[in-house]
């Protein structure tokens, strides 16, 4: 993609309160064309965004899983709400339990999202595989090079055989001959953890299709830079 989509992780996570409202709506005044977020689901079905998945005091922690929608603290928002402050940037979603996955599905149609920005990802290659007749939204896989490495064409053909649109790594482990490699295969190349512009330019130039950063104004640097 060129220019390629820019993900606000869990919001404006390096300015804010992450996987909040706030935290969203300042990563897009600030330049992202993509929001990043995870997903749960509450004991009464609804999909909200939270990274850890649990809730309450240190001593007396509970899954959201465990938790009616109502009764979680106020912060966490759903996805529902998410969708309908997100106007044409792309959503790329961690989906923390496979069990949300449906109800995400069904939330995102009902909100008139575009299965076109939206990227849907997990780390088990299996369960992401499996969601491919559910959806006509964009899978990713989320891994490391060493759950790859060396196997890295015959995982750029399994993707493409599998209808998997994305590969999705810390930027620290992507190289310009990986990202040509995944390209041959039409597999997009995705880069989390780009915290610094240092760490930007290289990835843009070599071709990377999406980053994943906490400052989304630095990330906007990088391509409005020579």
């Amino acid at each position: 993609m060129n220019p390629p989509i820019l993900f606000g992780h869990r919001g404006a996570r390096g300015h804010a309160q992450e996987n909040t409202i706030e935290s969203f709506e300042l990563a897009l005044r600030l330049g992202a064309t993509g929001l990043e977020t995870d997903a749960w689901l509450t004991r009464d079905g609804v999909v909200v965004l939270d990274h850890d998945g649990e809730v309450g005091s240190r001593l007396r922690r509970r899954s959201i899983s465990d938790v009616d929608a109502k009764d979680l603290p106020s912060h966490i928002p759903s996805l529902a709400e998410l969708c309908r402050m997100l106007g044409r940037a792309h959503l790329s979603i961690d989906i923390k339990d496979p069990l949300a996955f449906s109800e995400v599905c069904s939330t995102l149609e009902e909100e008139g999202c575009s299965p076109e920005k939206i990227w849907l990802c997990h780390p088990d290659l299996e369960i992401v595989s499996s969601w491919r007749p559910q959806t006509r939204a964009n899978l990713v896989h989320s891994t490391r090079y060493s759950k790859i490495a060396p196997q890295f064409e015959s995982h750029a053909a399994t993707l493409s055989s599998r209808g998997i649109t994305a590969f999705n790594m810390p930027a620290s482990e992507w190289s310009g001959g990986l990202i040509a490699l995944y390209h041959r295969f039409s597999i997009l190349c995705f880069a989390w953890n780009v915290q610094y512009t240092e760490v930007a330019k290289p990835l843009v130039s070599a071709g990377v299709d999406a980053l994943y950063g906490d400052y989304v104004d630095r990330l906007v640097d990088v391509l409005h830079t020579d």
